[in-house]
């Protein structure tokens, strides 16, 4: 995450402080982030970020209720402010939208968006999980408002931010939300521009499901990298397309409109830091947050038909049983069945089951896994492909033969 300095900068000009910070580190170079700990002592501590969020190490927290955006959609007549600040795009919010869910309130401050350069093994994201990074990251920054005057000074204190981190993928539909910050990245392509941009919902940037989230006590991602920051990773990530990742890589630069060569703005996004000390938390459990593979989905729908299918061939045998039943009732002037015939029929319910069972199975499987040269499965109106076995299991051995809707009599 940007640090909030150029946002305070804007506000209070006295922070020479803040002024020399935004213009003398970059990412790569004499001070790149390998040497950020040289000249920002903070950037070498214990609770740095971002990180990777191993899931399985994870800790499910039952009190971390879903965070309530409040006066995120009531953006008004008022325009934002786009401002490009040499190391990302900022968005400058309304005091008015903050931030509910937490121990604290906190006051919007800004976002911002970090990404990468669109190679093939490029990043983007900064936090990641399980190892894997996004092809971009939001950030929406807020300041705690109930402990602490304004951000410049909150920013510097204990709990004094709270950050939502959003990733984002890549897909074929366009974002129309994201459409609303990336449309009017050329007006600000170099360093130290601004714009007034119309006002929108900043809402519809967040993911739908805000239940689902992690949890942990990081800093800023960029110097002066105070740990101050009460982080939230959402679960749930958000796709815009591949042409407007493509705009957010390649339209901005980090050198002024004065300089005399062009630089870039690409690969804004700091490693992950050691976790140290600190425990992460997830505000659902592992099962819930579980994203089924495909091979998973279509083991499930064949246990339901195989579950199917034994049910049906359980209420025909009863129904069966029920007529055989009741037909030698007739014969018998009414009088009770044999017990000891009865006996043996009940006697091979069992195995008559698991083998009618089986077979069904096995006629699935042969469907799904006997596949024609096009991809395409065999068509099983053409029961004479059909090995007779199955007929057997299913108990029309015998009726298939010379009936029009099982076969070509002979």
């Amino acid at each position: 995450m940007d640090s909030v300095a150029p946002f305070v900068l804007l506000l209070l000009p006295g922070l020479q402080w803040a002024a020399a910070e935004d213009t003398s580190w970059t990412y790569t170079g004499m001070v790149g982030q390998s040497e950020w700990s040289e000249h920002f002592p903070e950037c070498g501590g214990s609770s740095q970020s971002p990180v990777d969020v191993v899931t399985s190490q994870t800790k499910y927290d039952p009190d971390l209720s879903p965070l309530t955006p409040l006066g995120y959609s009531q953006h008004g007549n008022r325009p934002f402010t786009l401002y490009n600040n040499g190391h990302t795009a900022v968005i400058e919010l309304p005091d008015w939208m903050s931030l509910g869910g937490l121990p604290w309130l906190f006051s919007a401050v800004q976002m911002h968006l970090h990404w990468g350069s669109g190679g093939p093994s490029s990043g983007g994201s900064e936090h990641t999980i399980n190892g894997q990074s996004a092809e971009a990251e939001l950030h929406v920054v807020h300041f705690n408002s109930e402990l602490y005057p304004n951000a410049s000074v909150a920013m510097t204190q204990r709990n004094g931010l709270a950050v939502l981190g959003i990733l984002i993928v890549t897909g074929e539909e366009t974002n129309p939300s994201f459409n609303n910050i990336i449309n009017y990245l050329s007006r600000v392509r170099h360093a130290d521009q601004k714009v007034l941009i119309p006002a929108f919902d900043v809402q519809s940037l967040l993911p739908t499901d805000l239940g689902r989230y992690y949890r942990y006590n990081g800093s800023l991602t960029t110097p002066p990298c105070y740990q101050t920051v009460i982080w939230t990773l959402f679960h749930e990530r958000v796709q815009i397309s591949k042409a407007q990742l493509l705009k957010m890589e390649t339209v901005l630069y980090s050198s002024r409109a004065e300089d005399p060569d062009r630089m870039l703005l690409q690969d804004n996004y700091r490693a992950t830091q050691p976790l140290n000390h600190r425990v992460i938390f997830a505000s659902f459990t592992a099962e819930s947050g579980k994203e089924l593979s495909s091979g998973e989905v279509t083991a499930i729908v064949i246990g339901i038909m195989c579950g199917c299918v034994g049910l049906a061939v359980i209420v025909r045998f009863i129904i069966k049983t029920v007529r055989s039943t009741s037909s030698w009732d007739v014969l018998t002037n009414n009088r009770p069945a044999p017990i000891q015939r009865l006996t043996k029929e009940a006697a091979m319910i069992p195995f008559q089951l698991k083998t009618s069972l089986c077979f069904n199975c096995l006629f699935i499987f042969s469907l799904a896994n006997n596949t024609n040269s096009d991809g395409t499965i065999p068509d099983v109106t053409n029961l004479e492909r059909v090995p007779s076995g199955f007929w057997v299991g299913l108990g029309l051995g015998s009726a298939r033969q010379g009936h029009p809707g099982l076969g070509t009599s002979h």
